[in-house]
C-alpha cells in the first residue's frame, strides 16, 4: 500500500468521526449559515439580471417586483448601436484583455521561471521590487505611466494600455508561478538537458505542460486585470467614442440628471458572460494552481 493511501484510510475514520459527534442541531445551523451566505452572494447578481429586462422606468421601485413589463428591449438597443457602440467597446475589450493574458503570462513564466531556477545579481531585489509595485495604488501611478507612454509614443492606443495593465499583473503572476515552478522537481531540468535541449527548450518543451494550473489562475488573474478595469483605460485611451472599452463605455447610461438603470443592468450583464465564459474554462485548474503556486514564495 502507498504512502498516499495508507495517510487516507488513516484520515477517513476521523473525518466520519467529526462528522458523528456533530449534534443534529449543530449540523442545521451549519447548513443554514452556508445556505444564507451563498444567497447573499448570489442575489446582487440575480437582481441585476433581472433588472436588465426592465424599463428604465421601472427598474428602481419603491416596492419591487420580479416581474414588471419584463422584455428584451434593452440588449436589442444595446446590441443594435441605439445606446453606444457596445459591439465596437466589445471587440477593444476583448483585443486589449487576450494581448495582455498573453503577453503578461508569457513574461511572468519566464521571469518566475528564472526566479525559480537560477541564481544571478540582483534577484532579491527584482523579487523584493515585485512586492512593491503592488503596494501602489493606481491613483499614483497614472501620471508616471501617463508620461512613459507619452516617450514611447504609445498614448492613446490599446498598445499603450495592454503595457499598462502588464506592470500590474506581471509582479503578481510572477511571483504565483514562481512558488508553483519552485514545486517542480529541478530533476526534469536536469533530464531535459541530458537529452540535448536547450534551457528555453527545457522551460518550454518539459516543464510548461506541467505548470499548466499555475498558467491558468495567471491567465484568469491577468484577463480580468484588463477586462473590467476602468482608471486607466479612462485615463490612456482616445476620447473617441470607438477607442473606449466596455469598463469605460458603460459610463454612458449614468448621465448627470438620471442613470439608465435597465440598460446599464442589461450591458452589465453582456460584460460579466466572457468572465464567467473564461472562469469556467479554467476553473478545473484553480484550486490546485493556487495550493500550488502559494507553497513557496
Amino acid at each position: 500500500m502507498s504512502i498516499e493511501a495508507a495517510s487516507l484510510r488513516a484520515a477517513t475514520p476521523a473525518r466520519e468521526s467529526r462528522r458523528a459527534k456533530r449534534s443534529r442541531a449543530a449540523s442545521t445551523g451549519l447548513h443554514a449559515a452556508l445556505i444564507t451566505a451563498s444567497l447573499i452572494a448570489v442575489f446582487p447578481v440575480f437582481w441585476v439580471v433581472v433588472t436588465s429586462f426592465k424599463p428604465d422606468a421601472l427598474a428602481v421601485e419603491t416596492t419591487p417586483k420580479l416581474v414588471n413589463e419584463s422584455s428584451l428591449d434593452n440588449y436589442t438597443r444595446i446590441l443594435s448601436g441605439e445606446k453606444g457602440d457596445f459591439l465596437a467597446w466589445f471587440g477593444n475589450s476583448v483585443q486589449i484583455a487576450l494581448l495582455t493574458t498573453v503577453l503578461a503570462v508569457f513574461l511572468s513564466a519566464t521571469a518566475g521561471y528564472a526566479a525559480s531556477r537560477f541564481r544571478f545579481p540582483g534577484k532579491r531585489k527584482l523579487l523584493l521590487s515585485f512586492l512593491v509595485v503592488q503596494m501602489f495604488p493606481f491613483a499614483v501611478l497614472i501620471v508616471p505611466l501617463y508620461n512613459t507612454l507619452l516617450a514611447l509614443g504609445v498614448q492613446g492606443t490599446a498598445l499603450g494600455l495592454v503595457l499598462v495593465y502588464c506592470t500590474t499583473a506581471v509582479p503578481f503572476c510572477t511571483y504565483m508561478l514562481k512558488g508553483y515552478f519552485d514545486t517542480i522537481p529541478a530533476d526534469i531540468d536536469e533530464a531535459g538537458r541530458v537529452d540535448g535541449l536547450s534551457p528555453f527548450g527545457v522551460f518550454w518543451r518539459l516543464v510548461l505542460p506541467l505548470a499548466r494550473p499555475g498558467l491558468a489562475v495567471t491567465s484568469f488573474y491577468a484577463f480580468l486585470t484588463a477586462w473590467g478595469e476602468v482608471a486607466f483605460a479612462s485615463a490612456f485611451l482616445s476620447a473617441a467614442d470607438e477607442s473606449k472599452t466596455l469598463a469605460v463605455g458603460l459610463q454612458v447610461f449614468v448621465q448627470q440628471n438620471r442613470t439608465e438603470w435597465g440598460h446599464l443592468a442589461a450591458a452589465s450583464t453582456l460584460v460579466a458572460i466572457p468572465a464567467v465564459a473564461v472562469f469556467y474554462l479554467v476553473q478545473r485548474f484553480l484550486v490546485s494552481g493556487l495550493a500550488g503556486g502559494a507553497v513557496k514564495g
